[in-house]
């Protein structure tokens, strides 16, 4: 990952449902991502451990998933991310996965930090919903301190009030002064964290402004035939990659349907 590519999509379905399901996705997605020639990597995650309720489904857990995610890697030949929680899941995570993921919640929890760009893989920091933009400078300044190997920043809103979250794209810009790639996650920054009460109220209402959160200038920089062009507009501000969740039924976790990904998706 380098900001000196003018685009990269990272995508997948948020958390591991089904082996067959999953692989499916990847394979729809690798088939799309080259007819139009972007790079991509396969995002999904094992175990989802800040779920909002009890009940809520995480996931098969680090064993199972990273099982999963290697099978993906080597039949598709695609590189794999995902979330890792905890430090004692750090050096298994680091045997399969080619990008290492800090969840929101957890980046500035020192000790995994260090854990994970130790591992001298590419580490990608989801920004803290509680979070300024230059406090990232900080966060980025502790995964430096062990490794050269250069982290990205994502941004994927910050709350605004009670279960609500925005996108201020001032901030985009700012942490890119770190001289880090800024990642824009357009599917979790139109959540509505705890909104439902046992879940996320995105299910229903959020995922129509979605087309708007992908706006005119990404799309036109990311997919501009131009690669002058698409290069000098993210050299403006814009977001080095995109981020975006997909899945075989938008609005229901479990059960399972035929894979359809959503229109506004793909």
């Amino acid at each position: 990952m380098s900001s000196d590519n003018p685009f990269f999509l990272i995508c997948g379905p948020c958390v591991i449902e089904d082996e067959d399901v999953t692989m499916r996705i990847a394979d729809r997605i690798k088939t799309i991502t080259q007819r139009l020639g972007l790079p991509f990597t396969f995002k999904a995650s094992y175990d989802k451990a800040n779920r909002s309720s009890i009940t809520s489904f995480r996931g098969p857990g680090m064993l199972d998933g990273l099982k999963i995610l290697s099978r993906i890697k080597e039949k598709l030949d695609v590189p794999v991310l995902s979330d890792v929680h905890r430090i004692s899941e750090v050096d298994a995570a680091a045997q399969v996965l080619d990008v290492l993921q800090i969840p929101a919640f957890l980046c500035r929890q020192t000790d995994l930090l260090l854990a994970v760009a130790k591992t001298g893989k590419p580490v990608n920091v989801k920004k803290g919903q509680f979070m300024a933009p230059w406090d990232m400078t900080n966060v980025i300044d502790k995964i430096r301190s062990v490794t050269s190997v250069q982290p990205t920043i994502t941004e994927r809103g910050v709350m605004f009030g009670y279960n609500n979250l925005v996108v201020d794209f001032r901030g985009i810009r700012i942490m890119q002064q770190t001289g880090s790639p800024v990642i824009f996650d357009a599917t979790h920054s139109v959540q509505l964290p705890g909104g439902l009460g046992k879940s996320s109220g995105d299910n229903v209402s959020s995922p129509r402004f979605l087309p708007g959160q992908l706006s005119q200038r990404v799309l036109t920089a990311s997919f501009s035939k131009s690669t002058k062009i698409r290069t000098k507009l993210f050299a403006m501000g814009r977001i080095h990659f995109l981020w975006i969740s997909c899945r075989p039924c938008f609005h229901n976790l479990l059960p399972l349907k035929p894979l359809s990904l959503p229109n506004i998706i793909l």
